[in-house]
């Protein structure tokens, strides 16, 4: 039996090969630098925001603090709380006298004038419905802050 062969074989150097891009056409550029590019600025424009917002949210016009409180009767608690503000601006503090059951049984809005000191402990008395077991202060508000602090 004789062995036949199936293909040309090659009998002399290799051959050339083909230029692809005259056979196929040439690629298209890249879009990765574009793609890289906007992928940057969307970053970039989310760590702006992520500072700004946390600068915002980290100097609120009013800070307010309960330093202590009394329960003085059945009807009557005080409590003592410290507010700082920005100077020329207006706050309202709201405290609420709570119950052993945790339900509201007494409440009053303070308002600190604009003209007062920036930096002040202010006594406040509540009126209560029954008796009260604690004091809270939910926090104060501006006019341009409306969630308590």
């Amino acid at each position: 039996m004789t062995e036949q062969s199936t293909g040309p074989t090659p009998t002399g150097p290799a051959a050339p090969a083909p230029d692809l891009s005259a056979r196929y056409g040439r690629t298209g550029r890249s879009r990765r630098p574009l793609l890289i590019g906007v992928l940057g600025v969307v970053v970039l424009a989310g760590l702006v925001w992520l500072v700004w917002a946390a600068w915002v949210q980290s100097n609120p016009p009013v800070r307010s603090e309960l330093q202590g409180f009394t329960i003085v009767s059945p009807t009557s608690a005080t409590a003592t709380m410290t507010v700082d503000r920005n100077k020329s601006v207006e706050a309202s503090c709201r405290l609420q006298a709570k119950a052993a059951d945790f339900s509201i049984v007494g409440e009053v809005t303070v308002t600190i004038a604009a003209d007062s000191p920036r930096h002040q402990t202010v006594p406040v008395t509540l009126t209560t419905q029954r008796s009260a077991t604690s004091v809270v202060l939910v926090g104060c508000t501006t006019a341009d802050q409306h969630r308590p602090r």
